[in-house]
């Protein structure tokens, strides 16, 4: 049986980690109220204009641009693996780690290199000899637009060398404070939409262009892979404040329990104690 002391010290270890854990599940929500109003702006420019340039992809010749160029099915990929710099928060790590080493580990037949964003990732697939090709790290405590154009400029090099027949985006798209969503997502090539499909009245209108196609596509197919991978960016760096956020609150929770638990096992220790020392001074009372 511990002792009073013993009691007394876990019981103030567990309070300072709760007192931490509070911090940081406080810190984690005004990060996430500033992170959450980023990507409410980002994203409805970040999907229009990849609707836009799907539907422009499937209405032009792909040698129009290399980015639009189709490769084969079955070749070489970059896969960008967008992770956090650092852990507390849940499983918002475990859960990319998890589903990119399963793409790669299902398709053995390719050649899969890795692009790794954030400490975390950049960590567990060194340690497990995977080929990295390239890793960006620190950057969301003062994420940029920035990142996004130097990750652009990496994939589009890499794809236009022919090096990648494909590069894709593996990430946690923010959903809400308690649910986070890992997505694969095709960057490069520029997706075609099917236009049979497409409900618009406008579905098999072509375009006239002004300036030349070639011209307007070298400005804004760039723009465009630097606009979604900062989309991504944004929504992994949400989704990790609030993967943190619901982590914290739920080790406080925690916390608390164990400190009840453990207060009422004292007092009941302490009791005994009492008990005894009184059952002691009265047997010494009698036998005098």
């Amino acid at each position: 049986m511990p002792s009073l002391i013993d009691l007394r010290r876990r019981i103030r270890a567990i309070k300072s980690t709760q007192q931490i854990t509070r911090a940081m599940k406080t810190v984690a929500a005004s990060k996430l109220r500033r992170a959450q109003e980023r990507i409410l702006g980002a994203r409805p420019f970040a999907q229009r204009m990849l609707q836009v340039l799907n539907s422009l992809a499937a209405r032009v010749d792909p040698s129009a641009h290399p980015l639009l160029a189709q490769r084969r099915e079955q070749g070489r990929v970059l896969l960008i693996v967008i992770t956090a710099d650092r852990g507390l928060c849940g499983s918002f790590n475990s859960n990319i780690v998890r589903r990119a080493g399963a793409v790669v580990v299902e398709s053995a037949d390719r050649q899969i290199a890795l692009g790794l964003v954030g400490r975390k990732g950049r960590d567990y697939f060194r340690r497990h000899g995977f080929d990295v090709w390239y890793e960006l790290v620190g950057i969301f405590n003062q994420l940029r637009y920035g990142h996004a154009q130097e990750l652009a400029r990496v994939a589009i090099e890499r794809f236009t060398s022919g090096d990648s027949d494909a590069v894709y985006l593996v990430y946690n798209e923010f959903k809400s404070v308690l649910q986070q969503r890992v997505v694969i997502e095709r960057l490069l090539p520029i997706v075609k939409l099917d236009l049979g499909e497409e409900t618009a009245p406008s579905a098999g209108v072509d375009y006239l262009y002004e300036p030349a196609p070639e011209q307007i596509f070298k400005e804004l197919l760039p723009r465009h892979v630097e606009v979604q991978i900062y989309r991504a960016l944004l929504e992994s760096s949400a989704a990790e404040h609030a993967a943190r956020m619901t982590a914290m609150d739920a080790a406080s929770k925690n916390s608390a329990e164990m400190i009840e638990q453990l207060t009422l096992y004292m007092n009941k220790v302490r009791q005994a104690a009492i008990t005894r020392e009184i059952i002691e001074v009265i047997s010494g009372a009698e036998a005098l």
